[in-house]
């Protein structure tokens, strides 16, 4: 305020400070807007065309905009219609579509299109599309959506709580060692049942196992709390516990207090959709080398001996890692092929156990 006092009554102050407080609270549109009109006044039209591949009519638009009101004028304005489409469903077809949604709990609009066509013929009323069914249920206040009771041990009622996860993005990438990938394996041997809790990192290949004695989550919360410390702790690998994400199925073992480790360590947990093994591919498909290469060969110890099997699972995983040719890594092993291409991390590989 004291600097438009200052300089007060200078010819063109007011309109220069107009224009710079309207710039600082402008979009970024508005701002490229301004910046093209910019470049046309200083080099020209041909080159402000080519520059900013507009038409000619878009830069005079933009032009008038700016002569009339300034660069607040520049901001994009509504593309929403002035007249929204408004749905004409007879009513009494959407009071149907919810009662077979509640009679057929949750039933597709595929299959209410065919169970509403003799209906509607029958109650002389149009019958609409299938997509417009979908509308028509994606618009109501609960998605007519039935949830199923559940009786607690107490006797009482309550509804099942639908919980939304936070599922695995499409195309989702990670710089190495960043994102891991864990699920179990289990094993049964004369009703005694025993775990393996696998981790891979999808971009390197770079694997770890551990043996566990039940699948409660408090035994994969210290496998992956072992796993977040020994990475940390590596300066060479200079990453954060925070750059951490986990991707992992639906499992029992990697709630509670796998979950509550995750949120404690700040980290990105992600799902992936029920019965669907493709969104943790990497990680299933190391199960099976495994399985095929160590578990096989020394299952009975697993049952005898779990601290002995983990040991000779150790060396095994240091040759896994360092010695075996990968045919995804284009027959390179997981740590050559993390120092090849990725020299950042410059990691020195040591012993698991």
């Amino acid at each position: 305020m004291q600097t438009d006092y200052l300089f007060h009554g200078i010819k063109g102050f007011e309109r220069f400070a107009y224009y710079c407080y309207s710039y600082d609270m402008a979009s970024k549109e508005a701002e490229r807007r301004y910046k093209i009109i910019f470049f046309y006044e200083k080099y020209g039209l041909d080159a402000t065309l080519e520059a900013f591949e507009i038409s000619k009519r878009t830069l005079y638009r933009y032009k008038s905009l700016f002569n009339k009101g300034g660069i607040r004028a520049l901001e994009p304005k509504s593309k929403a219609p002035k007249h929204p489409r408004r749905t004409t469903v007879a009513k009494e077809i959407i009071d149907e579509i919810k009662r077979l949604r509640e009679e057929y709990p949750n039933i597709g609009k595929a299959k209410l299109y065919h169970i509403l066509k003799p209906w509607c013929k029958e109650h002389n009323l149009k019958m609409i599309s299938e997509s417009t069914i979908g509308r028509v249920i994606a618009k109501d206040k609960d998605k007519m959506r039935i949830t199923p009771l559940r009786i607690d041990r107490n006797g009482r009622v309550k509804p099942k709580k639908r919980k939304f996860k936070n599922r695995k993005p499409k195309n989702l990438k990670a710089k190495p060692m960043h994102l891991w990938a864990v699920d179990t394996i289990q094993k049964v041997s004369d009703g005694i049942r025993r775990y393996i809790m696998t981790l891979i990192d999808p971009n390197s290949r770079i694997a770890f196992a551990v043996a566990i004695p039940s699948k409660h989550s408090k035994y994969t919360a210290k496998v992956l709390e072992a796993l977040i410390d020994g990475l940390t702790g590596d300066v060479a690998l200079n990453i954060s516990p925070k750059q951490f994400s986990i991707l992992s199925d639906n499992g029992s073992e990697f709630m509670k207090e796998f979950e509550q480790l995750l949120q404690d360590k700040g980290l990105t947990h992600y799902w992936t959709y029920p019965r669907s093994p493709k969104m943790n591919a990497h990680n299933e498909r190391f199960n099976r080398t495994l399985q095929e290469l160590f578990v096989d060969y020394y299952e009975d110890l697993l049952f005898t001996d779990i601290e002995l099997f983990n040991e000779y699972m150790a060396d095994w995983l240091i040759k896994y890692n360092t010695i075996i040719p990968h045919h995804s890594l284009h027959m390179k092993s997981p740590v050559q092929y993390l120092i090849e291409n990725h020299s950042e991390c410059h990691m020195l590989w040591t012993n698991p156990k």
